[in-house]
Parts: C-alpha cells; structure tokens; sequence
C-alpha cells in the first residue's frame, strides 16, 4: 500500500477475489508516466539514467520533475482547453489566442481548479483581451449556457430536464430553468468598429421563462437554496459561491473524475461527465476520499495527478493474472489506453527526429501545444482529435478504424519521417553507431526499454543477411555476351540496362528504416501500456 488509494482498491478487491497484477517495471513506469503527466515519451538518455538510478523513491523524484515541466503546461492547456472548447470558430482568431494564452497561464502558476472556475463563470470585458470572457461567447444562450456549465464543471447531464422531468432521475423541468436563470443577465455589446470583438458584462434585469409555467422562476443551484429574483448583483457570484463550497456534491468529484479516468484509463463513473443517481461510482468509498482530499488541498490538480500515480494501482502491471483478466472497471491491473491523436504524433514526431510543420506555426511546434483543434491536420483528424463543438468528452474518438491503420502503414507524412535526411536513422549512422548500438536507440526510443535477446537475435541477422551480396546466377559463371544485333554498336548491352552493382550501405539503411517503421506500428508503441 501506498497511499490511502491502494487501501480501498485493495479492499474491494478483496471482496470480490480479485488479485492485483505485479508492479510495473520501471520500464513500463517511465514511459507510461512521461505520456500520462506530459503527453510526450521519454528519451534514450532519460530512460538511461532513471534505470540506472538506484535511488528507492526514484520514481516519486520523476513524478516531481514531470510536474515542472513545460510540457506538463502545454498538454493539460490542450486538455482543459478541450472541456472549455476554445477554438477560434466560435471565438474569432483573437478571442481564440487570448483565452488560450490566459488558460496556459493559469496551469502554468497551479491555481485551484476552483479559481479557474470563478475567473470563467464570472468574467467581463472585451472577449480579445479578457480571456475566460469568450466563454460567454461560445454560448449565448441561458439554457444553452446552463447546460454546458453542468457538464464542464459540475459532470451532470441536464439537457432532458429542457423539456420534461426525467423518469428515473432527480432533475425536473423546474430545476433546469432554475439553474439557467443564473445565466439570462449577462449582456454582450460590440467591441470594437469591426463588430468582431465582444463586450461581455453583467446585466440588473432580465429572466428565462419557464415554458409551461410562463414565468421565471428563482435562479437555484442543484440541490440548493434559491436567489430571490430581485436580488441584486451578479447571479453568477451567488452560483460560483455555491458550486466552489467545499460541501459541494459535483464540483469536486466531476475533476476527480475526469483526472482519475486519464491516469487510469476508466472513471470511477462512466460516461465521466455523467455523474447521477442512477450511475453509481464503481468504488464509491474511494470516490469520496478523492474528492475530500482534492478540496482539502485547495483543488491543486497538480497534488490529485501526483497522489493517483504514486499509487501502487497506477502502477500496476497491465498484465493480468488468473483472477483478473476480465477485470475493467476495479483497477486490480492498469488498462491499456490508445494513445490520444496529439500524443502519437507528437511521438513519431520525437523517435524520428523529424518535427510536423503546422501552417501558421513555427516548425518544431508539438500537436500538443497547438492552441485549438482548427490547425489543419489530416493525422490528427484521422486519430480522433475533437471539433470542441460540445463539451461532451465523448466528441474525442478514441476507437480505431481502418484509415488509421492505414496511415501508420503507408501514410506518407510517417515514411517520409522514418527516411528523412537528418533523421533518427539518418543520424545514427552517421554516427558509426553498430547495429546492436541502433537498436538499443530506437528500442529506447518508442518502448523505453531495450530489445529482447531474441528481437537483438533476429534483427541483426536480418541486417547480416541483407548486407550479403546476392550469389550470382549458373552457379557463379558469368552469362557469355550475346551477339550484337544488326546496326547495333559494339558493346551495348542487348535488352534491359544491367541492375546497378550491389550496395551493402544502402541495404543496411533500409533494413534499419524497416525496423523503425515496425516499431513505430507495433501495438508498444501506439498503446499506453
């Protein structure tokens, strides 16, 4: 046992007989934990020294480093930004880069997820210059915007109450146009003479109807106390002050949800942003030490990642054993998950050495640091990456289909990588690397780990046998010249030009490219293992 996580795993577990796998190597931990904390892998000479680290809470020191890191910064901006939807096809070019650049601030400074939430459910100003003001730009509606909130930041699915009570749920029509009436005075005004930028602030007048009733009802929270209609102020303050209370059923574990499913690979509650009466948590005791534990530490996301993957159950083995090959939702073994479409490429971009150019971006920009999903990218749309058009965590595609197989095999952007002078390949033999040296590098690389005495075997027999020169044909007797043909010059070879002369350079090259392209397809490498 690690930390309090294990304990309540460990006692589910037991009642259900299931037996946890082994702990991961450390070569498994190193790379699962560099894609899961960073979205990127880990390089030769960092697997290196952590597998030659001695140190027993080594593991704990690499969490730490990871967390510091700018990547850490870029690849939980690209996530929030995903909940959030910025994008610039609701929000203009400006108000795009404006609320991407205050998000990126904000994880990069660690501020509560609860700070977050206030600076975005109660902002003002002009949508270019005030970042979290253009999320009253992507919606403009009160219901609309009501049933967002919900969603984002509170994991509740509100959209049937729109039009009748739910039959097996709490929520009725009255709650919905409730809860949406915090939203009906926020005022929008143009900004600017081009009509493209947007003033938002909040208004003293103004109210959602209720559709049946015909008439407005109090803006009242889930569960809690109404605001007088005539109240005065922003109703958004009241319902931040509600939503951000340490006492709070929804906000708090809606993040714990959607961090515990990243790290391992199921929610507690699933559809994550589903969080209901009638979809109960598959541990429900660990579920409410997550979410106390989250507000006791000031809703430091930072501190939640760092508990979870410090736990012995993220570090489990993805191997089962006899008892828990059907397991997939008591985490007695950690579960494989496909890597996202901005992880893989951003990995082949790494184990090639060969960077994505992205119009508009300078070269060497990682799919992780783009600023919203509207950056052409045919790998990306491929492999799922979401629209942000709803904030259903649903719109990522994480099921494989048959063009991306495809594009890992025969796409070009792929070869073209694998090949490229300058590249990992091109760079290692350059280098005067031996065979079995290449392979350590490039098994290093995509696995994070060294290859197998067997795949060492095979490999360099194969690059052996490609570097022989083929035997000559007739038992090693050159073929005689044939006789020239009439008008023909003496000489000339007759028919076909003679196939240019063996090069065991330029055979080793290939085999080696082939090997790449091999790992870069194999499941190791597209899987978070």
């Amino acid at each position: 046992v690690h930390n309090y996580i294990d304990r309540l795993i460990y006692k589910k577990l037991h009642d259900l007989r299931l037996l946890p796998s082994d702990l991961a190597t450390d070569e498994e931990f190193i790379r699962r934990v560099f894609l899961d904390i960073a979205g990127i892998l880990p390089t030769p000479d960092e697997v290196r020294a952590f597998l030659a680290d001695r140190d027993p809470n080594k593991r704990a020191k690499l969490v730490d480093s990871l967390l510091e890191r700018p990547e850490y910064v870029d690849f939980w901006t690209y996530k929030l930004s995903d909940i959030l939807r910025i994008s610039r096809e609701t929000l203009e070019e400006k108000g795009m880069w404006a609320f991407h650049y205050w998000l990126r601030e904000q994880i990069r400074l660690n501020r509560g997820w609860h700070q977050i939430a206030r600076d975005v459910l109660t902002a003002a100003g002009s949508t270019f210059e005030t970042g979290p003001a253009n999320y009253y730009r992507i919606e403009r509606s009160p219901d609309a915007l009501a049933e967002t909130t919900a969603q984002a930041f509170l994991g509740v699915r509100i959209q049937c109450a729109k039009c009748h009570n739910h039959p097996f749920e709490r929520w009725t029509q009255n709650n919905y146009y409730e809860f949406a009436n915090f939203f009906a005075r926020v005022g929008r005004k143009q900004g600017d003479t081009s009509g493209r930028d947007m003033i938002i602030y909040p208004t003293t007048s103004g109210d959602i109807n209720h559709p049946k009733l015909g008439k407005p009802l109090p803006p009242t929270p889930f569960g809690g106390e109404p605001i007088p209609l005539n109240a005065p102020g922003d109703r958004r303050q009241a319902l931040v002050e509600w939503m951000t209370a340490p006492n709070n059923p929804y906000f708090s574990y809606a993040m714990v949800n959607r961090i515990w499913r990243h790290f391992m690979g199921r929610g507690l509650v699933e559809p994550v942003d589903d969080l209901r009466d009638t979809n109960p948590p598959s541990n429900g005791e660990l579920f409410d030490a997550l979410a106390r534990d989250f507000v006791a530490h000031q809703f430091d996301m930072k501190y939640l990642m760092r508990t979870i993957v410090l736990s012995r159950a993220y570090q489990l083995s993805s191997r089962p054993n006899r008892t828990n090959a059907r397991d997939e939702k008591m985490y007695s073994r950690f579960l494989v998950k496909r890597l996202t479409a901005e992880q893989l490429l951003d990995a082949i971009c790494q184990v090639t050495g060969v960077p994505e150019k992205f119009g508009g971006l300078p070269l060497g920009t990682r799919a992780s640091q783009l600023p919203d999903t509207k950056v052409n990218s045919y790998f990306l749309d491929v492999f799922g990456r979401p629209a942000r058009q709803i904030t259903c965590e649903c719109e990522r595609a994480q099921e494989p289909n048959m063009a991306q197989a495809l594009h890992l095999i025969n796409g070009a952007s792929v070869n073209q990588k694998i090949s490229a002078k300058g590249g990992l390949v091109d760079r290692l033999i350059e280098a005067k690397k031996s065979d079995s040296e290449i392979l350590d590098e490039m098994y290093l690389a995509c696995y994070a780990r060294y290859p197998t005495a067997a795949e060492r075997q095979a490999i360099l027999k194969e690059i052996q046998a490609a570097m022989t020169p083929p035997a000559p044909a007739n038992g090693g007797q050159a073929p005689a010249p044939a006789a020239p043909q009439q008008g023909q010059p003496q000489g000339q070879p007759q028919g076909q030009a003679q196939p240019p002369a063996f090069d065991p350079a330029a055979a080793r090259r290939q085999v080696l490219e082939d090997v790449l392209w091999s790992l870069i397809n194999g499941k190791e490498f597209v899987f978070n293992h």
